[in-house]
């Protein structure tokens, strides 16, 4: 029954100016951000994750690097940050760059809204929301398998990978993932059992996960019938 602390990295200059940064590089947390990245760390202290995945990019990685500085403040362990290139963003195309004020004019953006799955961004390097998804779910799956059932781990990737992630573990459509909103510097823990996953929390900040993540220890793949009692 692995379970995934699922992080948006802090918020970096990009969204501050509403510019979609998507798989461009060089895009850095600005002091909200690093402040963001930090309490994250320190909220998720009192945790011993079994390892730290990220998407490459730098405000990702940045941002795992800020955590692993408050997880070391309270335990000597090391943590060394795995790269894990299916948690980049999505490859926006040519839309990657351009401000989000002028994008929300393109035919495409209504679509992004309301029918994400046939969305597929323009340009040679666009990728599919679809495509995106699928990429995602699979390396969760994979770290899942990886580093076995009673593993608690972070994984560290942008707003719209981790809205399709929590979409696929409460099985509903793609088209209905706009309706998650993920901000940065946000965690969402999700349970794997061996029957289907539980979406413990969304969005939450992170001085609150570690009552779900000791919640997500009940050795069950039964939800409690009535809710639960903790």
């Amino acid at each position: 029954m692995a379970t995934v602390l699922l992080i948006r990295h802090g918020r970096t200059y990009a969204n501050e100016q509403g510019v979609l940064a998507g798989t461009a590089d060089g895009t850095l947390l600005d002091e909200t951000g690093i402040a963001q990245a930090s309490a994250v760390g320190l909220g998720l202290r009192s945790l011993k994750p079994s390892a730290i995945i990220s998407s490459p990019l730098e405000r990702t990685m940045q941002t795992a690097s800020l955590i692993v500085e408050e997880l070391v403040k309270a335990d000597s362990q090391l943590f060394s940050i795995v790269q894990e290139p299916k948690l980049i963003e999505c490859n926006y195309g040519d839309w990657t760059g351009k401000q989000l004020s002028d994008l929300s004019k393109e035919e495409l953006w209504r679509a992004v809204q309301d029918h994400p799955s046939s969305v597929t961004f323009p340009g040679a390097m666009g990728e599919s929301l679809a495509s995106m998804q699928s990429r995602a779910v699979s390396a969760i799956r994979h770290w899942n398998d990886v580093l076995g059932p009673e593993a608690v781990y972070i994984a560290v990737s942008h707003g719209d990978v981790i809205k399709s992630i929590i979409s696929d573990a409460l099985g509903t459509h793609l088209d209905h993932f706009q309706r998650i909103t993920i901000d940065p510097g946000s965690v969402s823990v999700i349970r794997y059992s061996s029957m289907r996953p539980f979406v413990l929390t969304t969005n939450s900040d992170a001085s609150r996960i570690e009552r779900f993540v000791n919640a997500s220890k009940e050795n069950s793949s039964d939800a409690p019938v009535g809710g639960g009692t903790s």
